[in-house]
């Protein structure tokens, strides 16, 4: 069987929560449509459309969506996150839900929305031992939408989804997931948690390339999105372009107003076979597996020590340390500079390991980092 991955033997991938490495698969399927582009331009455009319906279908598994028609196929996480900010319709005096530490996509755009007498409602995350509870308790009657992160981007601090939901659908607040540090690594159901909105860019840990996200919208809620964006793709009958005529989707594509990506869906799509291949249940097993073995080797390690919150329930595929001896900043740069693939974040040097990671390798870079002068 030919390896999964093929990273040069110097690098230790640890960057999964930032940029992925392609698999094999994946490279491959960008080289056989460049080279199909090469030979014969869009003779088989036909067969591309089929590939992206096909993309489609498994990120509607992949998050338990009702329907392939709730998908749609944008730039990134951002944009997905400003189409909801800007497709609301909203009135003074609304308020806007969400943690402090929100990655700033998920957080400056809701900011923006002052201008418009909307109100952003901050809270820290870790102030309190029940961060559900408290996030709820700062929603009131003008509470139009509470959105989070899945997973915090810098500690991995993983939420209770489900609980948020629950208040949000049975007092009729919009809820906004933004799950660009789950999916593809842990499971996600969009029913099960009552998400309205949910996003995430393929670029990390459904290992794809930058460029193509996912947007889930549910479809009983899609009419209260009015679009900002227009052009040939979004309408009913997008191939007629000598139509007079013409009305908005009924599908998620009315939220993808232009020409696809086809390359980048070419490669999300083989990206998606390895992952749906493998099983999600077996990644997330292996993932926080991972995980749970930094937390063990960091504890016993005589210079470093954790910023993530240890916690079972709360564990992701993301384990942020500190070392007593190198500064954080320098830390990550003498392991970069190794060969151990790693991120700054939120005070401290981030691990994030994906399913393939071996305990070799983590052991390795565990004991580089304890051991750096």
């Amino acid at each position: 069987m030919p390896p999964l991955f093929t990273l040069d033997n110097e690098i230790i991938y640890l960057n999964h929560a930032a940029i992925a490495p392609w698999p094999a698969a994946t490279a491959e399927a960008v080289k056989a449509f460049a080279e199909e582009n090469q030979r014969q331009g869009s003779k088989e455009y036909l067969q591309w459309l089929k590939t992206e319906q096909g993309l489609k279908a498994k990120l509607a598994s992949l998050i338990s969506a009702d329907s392939v028609d709730e998908i749609s196929l944008l730039k990134s996480t951002s944009e997905a996150l400003s189409v909801v900010a800007y497709g609301l319709y909203w009135q003074p005096g609304d308020n806007v839900v969400i943690f402090k530490e929100e990655f700033p996509s998920n957080r400056i755009v809701w900011e923006s929305l002052k201008t418009l007498g909307v109100e952003v409602r901050e809270l820290e995350i870790h102030e309190t031992h029940q961060p559900e509870a408290a996030l709820i308790s700062r929603c009131d009657a003008n509470t139009k939408l509470l959105s989070v992160s899945s997973v915090q981007y810098a500690d991995g601090f993983r939420l209770n989804l489900n609980l948020i939901g629950e208040h949000c659908r049975a007092n009729d607040i919009l809820f906004c997931v933004d799950a660009i540090q789950s999916i593809g690594a842990l499971r996600f159901d969009a029913q099960a948690c009552h998400a309205d909105f949910v996003m995430a860019d393929g670029h990390k840990w459904m290992l794809g390339p930058e460029g193509l996200a996912l947007f889930y919208v549910r479809a009983e809620i899609r009419d209260r999105l009015k679009l900002n964006q227009y052009g040939w793709h979004m309408t009913k009958h997008p191939g007629e372009f000598d139509r007079s005529s013409w009305e908005i989707s009924d599908t998620g594509t009315r939220f993808e107003c232009g020409s696809p990506n086809m390359l980048g869906i070419h490669a999300l799509n083989a990206s998606m076979d390895l992952i749906l291949e493998t099983g999600i249940d077996e990644i997330e097993r292996k993932v926080l597996s991972n995980s749970q073995s930094m937390i063990e080797l960091i504890d016993r390690a005589d210079n470093l020590c954790l910023v993530s919150k240890p916690d079972t329930d709360r564990l992701s595929g993301i384990i942020t340390f500190k070392s007593s001896r190198v500064a954080s900043q320098d830390l990550y740069e003498k392991l970069m500079s190794r060969g151990v693939m790693c991120a700054h974040r939120g005070g401290g040097v981030r691990f994030s390991p994906h399913f393939y990671n071996t305990g070799e390798e983590i052991e390795k870079a565990i004991f580089m980092a304890n051991n750096m002068d």
